[in-house]
C-alpha cells in the first residue's frame, strides 16, 4: 500500500509533467492526499483526468461569479485553486453555480480546505448527489465511490452558517445541571487560590 506521502509526491510531479505550474502542482498533491485519506478515489480520478487533458491543457477560470458558464468544460483544478485562494470573499456570494465541470470529485478537496479557512460547512450539490464538507475534518456524501462522474452538468456550492443543533432551553437546562459540580467559594479556597499569600513589596 502506498503511503500518503508517496501519493502526494507522485500526484504533484505528475501534475507538473502534464503542464501545471509547480505551485498548482503542490496544491494538487495535497488535495489528492486528502481524497485518499477520506477513502475517495483521488489517484484514479486524477489519472483519468490527466489522460483527457494530455494533448489539450485546460484554460484557467479568470473570475468566479455567482453563475459560471464557459464555452469549454471547466477544469476542476484551476477552479478549485481559485476558490481556495478567494474563499474569504466568495463566501459572501452564499451560493455559487458552475456548469460543465470536468471530473467534479477533484474540486472537493479544495472546497474541504476552503471550509477549514472560513470555519464554515460547505455543501456541494451535483447531478448525482451531495457532499458535505466540514472544516477539512469530514467529507460526507451520498454518492457511490464507483460513480466517478466524468463531467457534472451543474455543480452548486452553498456556504452554510454555523448553527447550534440544540435549543436555548436545552442549553440552559444542561448548564443548570452542570452547576452542581461548581465548588462554592470559601475563605479557605480564597487563601489557597493562585496568587494568595503573595506580598506586594513595591
Amino acid at each position: 500500500m502506498m503511503s500518503f506521502s508517496e501519493i502526494e509526491t507522485v500526484s504533484k510531479r505528475a501534475s507538473k509533467a502534464i503542464g501545471y505550474s509547480w505551485g498548482i502542482s503542490e496544491e494538487i498533491g495535497k488535495s489528492i492526499r486528502i481524497l485518499e485519506m477520506f477513502n475517495l478515489p483521488g489517484i484514479s480520478t486524477l489519472n483519468q483526468y490527466f489522460k483527457k487533458i494530455k494533448n489539450n491543457h485546460p484554460q484557467k477560470l479568470k473570475n468566479i461569479l455567482k453563475i459560471n458558464k464557459s464555452d469549454d468544460e471547466l477544469c476542476p483544478i484551476y477552479t478549485g485553486v481559485s476558490i481556495l485562494d478567494n474563499c474569504n470573499q466568495l463566501e459572501d456570494l452564499n451560493i455559487i453555480k458552475f456548469f460543465n465541470i470536468n471530473y467534479p470529485l477533484l474540486i472537493i478537496p479544495f472546497l474541504s480546505r476552503s471550509s477549514e479557512i472560513i470555519n464554515k460547512p460547505i455543501h456541494v450539490i451535483l447531478d448525482e448527489g451531495k457532499y458535505i464538507l466540514n472544516s477539512n475534518k469530514t467529507i460526507l456524501t451520498n454518492i457511490e465511490k464507483s460513480n466517478n462522474s466524468k463531467i457534472s452538468k451543474e455543480l452548486t456550492i452553498q456556504f452554510e452558517e454555523n448553527k447550534n443543533l440544540f435549543t436555548d432551553t436545552e442549553w440552559k437546562e444542561l448548564y443548570k445541571l452542570s452547576e452542581d459540580t461548581f465548588v462554592p467559594e470559601t475563605d479557605s479556597l480564597k487563601n489557597s487560590a493562585a496568587g494568595a499569600g503573595l506580598t506586594d513589596n513595591d
